[in-house]
C-alpha cells in the first residue's frame, strides 16, 4: 500500500525552510491551548487515552497533537493514521489539519481507511477484482428474508438488516446468533431469534451470488487479509506506526479487533471519547474498550479535558447533576465538566396538558428567540424518535418558523445538487478560468434557479434553497479573493468529500442520536417523559443508564438557552404521563400546566405516598411497599436501605419520636449509596450533623459495615 509523505511542510500555505521557523511555528500551535489541552498536545507516543466531557476542544486538542508531533520530528505525516467514525467528522479533522501545516495527514473513517486498505492489497492477494460495496442492504436482505417466508415490510426489513449488522459488528456468526442475541436482550418483533439467525445465513448467500459485499464486510474483509497474510500486515504497519482514534466510546468489537490488526505489536495508539457519551450500544459499541484502556495496555497515559467551552454554568449544573450528581455516587463515567463560559438563562422547564400544546408553546418560544437575536440556524429541537416529528413540523409551519429535519438526504446526495455539480465540472473542462459566480449562476440558471425564490413551499421550493445555497458557497468564496471556476469547482468539491454542507437558515429537527456532535446557541428537548427518556423498550439497567447518557448529550449541546419539556397527556387521548424520572431533582418546573393540576389529574392530597427517586405519586401497594416505581433506576443499595430503615424504625419507637427526626429517608439513601466507613465519612453525608454522630454513628456505622441490625439494637440496649 503506497504511502506518499509530505515533501515540504507547510503552515498556513508557507514553506517550513529551518528549524527555527519550525519551532515556532510549533510554539504557534500550542499557544491558546489551556493547559489540559496542552498536556494532550505535548504527549507524544503511546499508548495514551484521552477522557474528553463534552465541549472541551477534544478535536482542537488531537489536531493540534498530531501537528506538534510533525513540527518537531517526533511523527513523520505520511506514518499517521487518525480515524473517526463519520464522514463529517473526519472531514472537519481534515480541514483542521490542513489549516494546521498537516495536509499530508491521512483523517478518514474507518470504513474509508479499511477500503482504501483492501482495495490495493486484496488483488495482490487472491489475484481477482475486490468485489462491489453494496450502496443499499435493503434489498439484499428482503430477498433474505422472503426465502424464509417472512413479510417484506420495511419497517420488518428496517429491523432485521440493523440486526445482521449488530451481528457482524460485534463477531457473532449467525448460527451463533440467536443465543447470543438473546443474551444480550436484542429481540426483532414478531421474529423469532433463530429465524433471524437463518435470515442471516440466507443474506450472506444472497450477497455470494450476486457477487456484492457491503459496509461491514469491508472492515471483515481488512482484518482477515491481515490476520491470515502476514506480509500484508508487515507491509501496512511498515507505513502506518502512529493512529489517533476519535469517539473511541463507540468502537465495536470488529472495529477494535481491525486496530489490533494495525497495531501488531505496536503501542503508539492515542485514543480520544468520554464514556458519558457513550449512547450507540444497539450498533454494537462498547464503551468498555475506552474505560478498560489501561488494563488493554498497562502503563498507558490517561489524561482528562473537563474544562467546557461550549454551555453557561446553569447549563453545565443540570448536566452534571445528572451523571454525577452532589453527594451521591456517580452514575457516569467520565469527567466532571468545568463551565467556561460567563453566567446565562436558567435552564426552563415546560409542562403541557398535550403534545399540541407542547409543540405550539415550543413554536411560540423559538419565535422570541429569533426576536431576542439568536438566527433560526442557531436553533434545536431534539426528541427521543422520529415519530415525535411530525407534530412538531406542523406547528413549526403554522407559526411560519424555517426549519430543517436533520437525518434527511445528504445535501450533496440531492439529485439537484448532483446535477448541478456536473454542469460546473463540465463548465470548467471549457473554460476553467472563467469568473466563478458568474459561471455558477449560468449553470444555475440553466438549470432553473433565480435570484428570487419561488413563492410557496414544496419540492420546488426545496429545489431552489439547494441551488441557492451553492450560489451562496461560491459568493462567499469569491468575496475572500478573486476566483476562477475551476477553483470554485474544486472547493465544492473538496467540501462534498468532506459532507461539509451549507448551513440552512432553519431550526433543526433531530433526534438526540443525530445531534451528537452538534451544537447550537439554543436547544429545546421536548417529550422529556416517561415512555419517551427513557425509552419505554429500556428496560435493563444497562439500557436505562444509557438513555440517561443520551439525555446528557442532549443537554450539552446548548450553548445559552436550553429548555425542557413534556406533556401529561397525549393528544386525542385520555391517560397519564409522568415528567421522565431523569429531571427527579435535577431543575423546577419554569412554565407551562401544573403538573398534578392538569386536565384528567387526580387532586393532589396530604400524605401521598411518593417516589423515592422520581418524587411521583406511587398508585400500587407494591410500589408502596418497594418506595419507588419499578421501572425508576435505584442508584443505591436497596436491601443496606432498607435495614438502615429496620434500624431507624425501632430507634425511633424507643425514642417516641417520628423516625423522620433520627434520619430522613434521603439521608438513609445517601448512607446507602456512599457507605462511608468512618465518623469522619459520615460527616459528608448531608443530614449527618456532630449530634447524631454522637448518637447514633457507631450503630450506623456497624450496620453499613455489615453487622445484624438485630445485634445492633441488642448491643445498644445493652449499653443502656
Amino acid at each position: 500500500m503506497p504511502v506518499v509523505g509530505p515533501k515540504v511542510a507547510t503552515m498556513n500555505g508557507q514553506p517550513l525552510d529551518s528549524a527555527s521557523a519550525s519551532a515556532e511555528l510549533d510554539e504557534s500551535v500550542l499557544n491558546g491551548l489551556d493547559p489540559e489541552q496542552r498536556q494532550v498536545a505535548t504527549t507524544i507516543g503511546g499508548p495514551v487515552a484521552v477522557i474528553a466531557g463534552a465541549g472541551t476542544g477534544k478535536t482542537r486538542a488531537i489536531t493540534h497533537r498530531i501537528v506538534h508531533a510533525v513540527l518537531t520530528g517526533q511523527q513523520k505525516a505520511s506514518a499517521i493514521l487518525a480515524v473517526t467514525f463519520t464522514t463529517r467528522a473526519a472531514g472537519e479533522m481534515r480541514a483542521r489539519l490542513r489549516a494546521l501545516g498537516a495536509p499530508r495527514v491521512q483523517a478518514r473513517t474507518f470504513h474509508s481507511a479499511a477500503l482504501r486498505q483492501i482495495r490495493y492489497f486484496w488483488p495482490r492477494v487472491t489475484g481477482t477484482e475486490l468485489p462491489e460495496v453494496a450502496g443499499s442492504t435493503f434489498g439484499l436482505v428482503a430477498e433474505a428474508a422472503s426465502r424464509e417466508r417472512l413479510g417484506t415490510d420495511t419497517a420488518l426489513i428496517r429491523d432485521l438488516t440493523g440486526e445482521i449488522s449488530w451481528a457482524k459488528s460485534t463477531n457473532v456468526l449467525p448460527v451463533d446468533y440467536a443465543a447470543l442475541a438473546t443474551r444480550a436482550g436484542r429481540a426483532v418483533a414478531g421474529v423469532a431469534p433463530e429465524t433471524v439467525g437463518r435470515v442471516a445465513a440466507e443474506y450472506e448467500r444472497v450477497k455470494s451470488r450476486r457477487g456484492v459485499m457491503d459496509y461491514d464486510d469491508i472492515l471483515l474483509c481488512a482484518v482477515a487479509l491481515m490476520h491470515e497474510h502476514p506480509e500484508v500486515a508487515q507491509e501496512f504497519r511498515s507505513g502506518y506506526q502512529h493512529f489517533v482514534v476519535d469517539e473511541f466510546q463507540d468502537v465495536s468489537p470488529l472495529q477494535h479487533s481491525l486496530l489490533t490488526q494495525w497495531l501488531g505489536d505496536g503501542q503508539d495508539i492515542c485514543v480520544v471519547g468520554d464514556p458519558d457519551q457513550a449512547i450507540h450500544s444497539f450498533a454494537g459499541a462498547d464503551p468498555r474498550f475506552l474505560t478498560r484502556f489501561a488494563r488493554e495496555f498497562p502503563g498507558a497515559t490517561v489524561l482528562h479535558l473537563d474544562r467546557n467551552y461550549r454551555s453557561t454554568p446553569q447549563i453545565i449544573k443540570v448536566a452534571n447533576d445528572l451523571l454525577h450528581p452532589p453527594r451521591r455516587a456517580a452514575v457516569g463515567q467520565g469527567v466532571v465538566l468545568r463551565p467556561m463560559r460567563p453566567a446565562g438563562p436558567a435552564v426552563e422547564t415546560v409542562c403541557s396538558s398535550d403534545q399540541d400544546e407542547e409543540a405550539s408553546m415550543l413554536s411560540a418560544w423559538l419565535v422570541d428567540r429569533h426576536r431576542r437575536g439568536t438566527p433560526w440556524s442557531e436553533m434545536a429541537v431534539l426528541y427521543r424518535v422520529n415519530s415525535q416529528s411530525p407534530v412538531l413540523e406542523a406547528a413549526l409551519a403554522q407559526a411560519r418558523v424555517p426549519y430543517q429535519v436533520r437525518g434527511a438526504e445528504r445535501f450533496y446526495d440531492r439529485a439537484e445538487v448532483r446535477a448541478a455539480l456536473a454542469g460546473l465540472h463540465a463548465a470548467a473542462e471549457s473554460d476553467p478560468a472563467a469568473p466563478a459566480l458568474e459561471a455558477v449562476d449560468e449553470v444555475l440558471g440553466a438549470l432553473g434557479w433565480s435570484p428570487e425564490p419561488p413563492a410557496g413551499q414544496g419540492r420546488v421550493r426545496e429545489r431552489w434553497e439547494s441551488w441557492q445555497a451553492l450560489h451562496d458557497q461560491v459568493a462567499e468564496l469569491t468575496e475572500q479573493h478573486p476566483a476562477s471556476l475551476g477553483q470554485a469547482v474544486a472547493d465544492l468539491d473538496q467540501r462534498a468529500a468532506d459532507q461539509q454542507a451549507p448551513v440552512a437558515d432553519g431550526v433543526t429537527l433531530s433526534t438526540l442520536h443525530s445531534a451528537k456532535g452538534l451544537e447550537w446557541d439554543a436547544v429545546a428537548l421536548v417529550g422529556v417523559q416517561e415512555g419517551l427518556l427513557p425509552f419505554s423498550l429500556a428496560r435493563t439497567t444497562r439500557q436505562i443508564a444509557e438513555e440517561r447518557r443520551l439525555f446528557y448529550v442532549g443537554l450539552t449541546r446548548a450553548r445559552r438557552d436550553l429548555r425542557l419539556s413534556w406533556a401529561t397527556g397525549a393528544t386525542g387521548h385520555r391517560g397519564r404521563r409522568r415528567a421522565s424520572r431523569f429531571l427527579g431533582g435535577l431543575v423546577e418546573p419554569t412554565g407551562g400546566v401544573d403538573e398534578e393540576a392538569a386536565p384528567g389529574a387526580r387532586t393532589r392530597r396530604r400524605g401521598v405516598a411518593r417516589c423515592m427517586v422520581c418524587g411521583r405519586a406511587l398508585s400500587t401497594g407494591a410500589e408502596m411497599k418497594l418506595g419507588h416505581h419499578a421501572d425508576c433506576e435505584v442508584p443505591f443499595d436497596e436491601n443496606l436501605f432498607e435495614r438502615l430503615r429496620t434500624w431507624r424504625l425501632a430507634v425511633a419507637k424507643r425514642q417516641s419520636v417520628p423516625a423522620f427526626v433520627v434520619f430522613t429517608d434521603a439521608t438513609l439513601m445517601a448512607l446507602a449509596q456512599d457507605a462511608p466507613l468512618s465518623e469522619h465519612d459520615l460527616l459528608q453525608i448531608r443530614g449527618v450533623g456532630r449530634a447524631k454522630v454522637r448518637r447514633y454513628g457507631e450503630d450506623v456505622l456497624a450496620i453499613l459495615k455489615g453487622a445484624d441490625v438485630d445485634d445492633v439494637l441488642a448491643s445498644a440496649d445493652a449499653d443502656g
